[in-house]
């Protein structure tokens, strides 16, 4: 039986930033985004104590942020072009054709603040996740290898 393909999904549109990459922004995204504000009364008290609550909340020196941040500013800048496209794209409530604008865009509006643009975007990780699903792409393996 042949399948029929989704008119909505662009069989694999150029993308500079690889899925493996984006998979990785999605994965530590999330984990940034589940953490809460502090809470903690007392940052010298053990941690035992507090039954570990502080590594759900952020904190100024978060360890995902950083890491997060050093590597999305570690990527080219058509990488960097490329994540915050595809976050358009699954914000947006976009389709696949909508792609090419969706870089165009993001090309235009790029600086040097990309890490904290989209970390600054409540659910980035499911608007990458999203665009990427657009584009005929999937991190189930990816986070299947990973947990």
């Amino acid at each position: 039986m042949r399948k029929i393909a989704d008119p909505a999904v662009i069989p694999g549109p150029p993308l500079t930033i690889s899925p493996e990459k984006a998979c990785f922004v999605i994965v530590k995204a999330r984990e940034f985004d589940a953490k809460g504000p502090a809470s903690e009364t007392d940052p010298g008290s053990n941690p035992a104590d507090d039954n570990e609550v502080e590594v759900l909340e952020e904190h100024a020196d978060d360890p995902v942020q950083e890491e997060l941040t050093s590597f999305i500013d570690a990527l080219s800048e058509d990488e960097q072009i490329d994540l915050v496209a595809l976050a358009w794209l699954g914000r947006d409530g976009a389709n696949a054709s909508d792609w090419p604008e969706a870089r165009k865009e993001a090309r235009l509006a790029h600086n040097e603040r990309t890490a904290s643009y989209l970390l600054g975007m409540p659910m980035v990780g499911d608007f990458i996740e999203e665009g990427l699903s657009m584009l005929g792409h999937s991190c189930e393996d990816y986070e299947i290898g990973r947990l």
